[in-house]
């Protein structure tokens, strides 16, 4: 059974940095889809970062390019989003997300309903 727990958020002011962990118990299958969404109230859940697990780099809305990394943490089986130069448009919820599929095709791995498993969330809140 896959499980994802999140953990890291939290509030902070503009310009800082933070640094979400997933930790994924019993993966999908030995590679998968990872993937950072998030939302704010009445709004569409939002893709943010997305890597295939196994080696290689990530991929990133155009929003965090150059401001958040996505990572693998091998010794903790967990999936990390560093967020650097945060700012007020960042707060949101923060969902971790993996499916064996998902990124199989470019478009598609930004496609929240292509995710079957998905932690509670962690809040980051951004303040000006």
């Amino acid at each position: 059974q896959v499980r994802l727990q999140e953990s890291g958020g939290g509030s902070l002011q503009a310009g800082g940095s933070l640094t979400l962990s997933c930790v994924v118990s019993g993966p999908p299958s030995p590679r998968y889809c990872a993937a950072w969404f998030r939302q704010v109230p009445g709004k569409e859940r939002e893709g943010v970062a997305v890597k295939f697990t196994g080696g290689g780099g990530g991929f990133y809305a155009d929003s965090v390019k150059g401001r958040f990394t996505v990572s693998e943490d091998d010794a903790n089986n967990a999936i990390n989003l560093q967020m650097n130069s945060l700012k007020p448009e960042d707060t949101a919820m923060y969902y971790c997300a993996v499916d064996s599929l998902a990124c199989l095709e470019r478009a598609e791995m930004w496609t929240p309903s292509m995710y079957h498993h998905w932690g509670q969330g962690t809040q980051v809140t951004v303040a000006s």
